[in-house]
């Protein structure tokens, strides 16, 4: 008698828990942390409008940088993780070895020390601005996860789907972009959110660029007026209510695929 093992991988990310489209429940752990943010957030500002809600009103200003510099990433990160992973599929060993190598040495290099390396050990040969400088250490440093991600993905699609294609005349280009990156592209499509997300979390570090996004700016109001509490308060309470949003909007998306893809 044989006993037919199964593999069973555990993947753990710093990314948001992204709801269940399945979940119909009225109290769940995204509902329960989306009134926290809000009801706390509401309470502060009511009860306490000085310092909290002059804090609020200095953080805008951030807020749209935060997401300047995150939406700015992803649209470089993508097309970086689509070729990457592209290359850590590919049969030719040379493009399979750069894009692997690529993957290693930014995955084993944090973030931070990218930051500071794009800016200032760069910097003594050629001048970046502070946004640019950002958004290149993000989307180079996120690439890198995104190309595994992309890899997975087309990886999970039966070959049958390339098989057929083929069979049907459509050449290696035409098949990767017209069947197999549309089909893979439901499966890619939560890890792409989580992603994003962690992006946008990650974004605070660009505050050491000088670069006044929603963490430096409420820095910025803390060092003047000494009220560091509250201020990390609010900026923690609302890069909260950002992500949890954000993590409905995938699952949102991730339902509407769904629902195309069972008609």
């Amino acid at each position: 008698m044989t006993v037919e093992k199964k593999e069973v991988r555990i993947a753990v990310t710093d990314g948001m828990l992204i709801p269940s489209s399945k979940d119909k429940t009225l109290v769940s752990a995204w509902t329960i942390s989306l009134c926290l943010a809000i009801g706390t957030i509401l309470y502060l500002c009511i009860t306490q409008p000085k310092p909290y809600y002059e804090i609020l009103k200095f953080l805008p200003d951030g807020i749209i940088v935060t997401f300047q510099v995150t939406i700015s990433a992803i649209f470089v990160t993508i097309p970086i993780g689509l070729v990457t992973g592209l290359g850590r599929l590919s049969k030719n060993r040379a493009i399979n070895l750069i894009a692997s190598t690529y993957v290693e040495v930014i995955r084993g290099i944090p973030l931070l020390v990218q930051l500071f390396f794009i800016y200032y050990a760069l910097g003594e040969f050629f001048q970046l601005p502070d946004l640019a400088s950002a958004v290149i250490a993000m989307s180079v440093c996120y690439g890198a996860y995104m190309g595994e991600v992309f890899r997975a993905g087309i990886d999970a699609i039966d070959k049958g789907q390339t098989e057929a294609a083929r069979s049907l005349g459509f050449n290696p280009r035409e098949t990767m972009f017209l069947v197999v990156l549309p089909q893979a592209w439901r499966t890619i499509l939560p890890p792409v959110g989580n992603e994003f997300i962690a992006l946008l979390k990650d974004s605070s570090l660009v505050s050491i660029l000088a670069v006044s996004e929603l963490f430096r700016r409420g820095r910025e109001y803390a060092s003047v007026t000494f009220e560091y509490f509250e201020a990390y308060l609010m900026v923690a309470l609302i890069y909260l209510l950002i992500t949890l949003l954000l993590s409905k909007a995938v699952s949102i998306m991730e339902a509407r695929l769904n629902y195309y893809d069972e008609r």
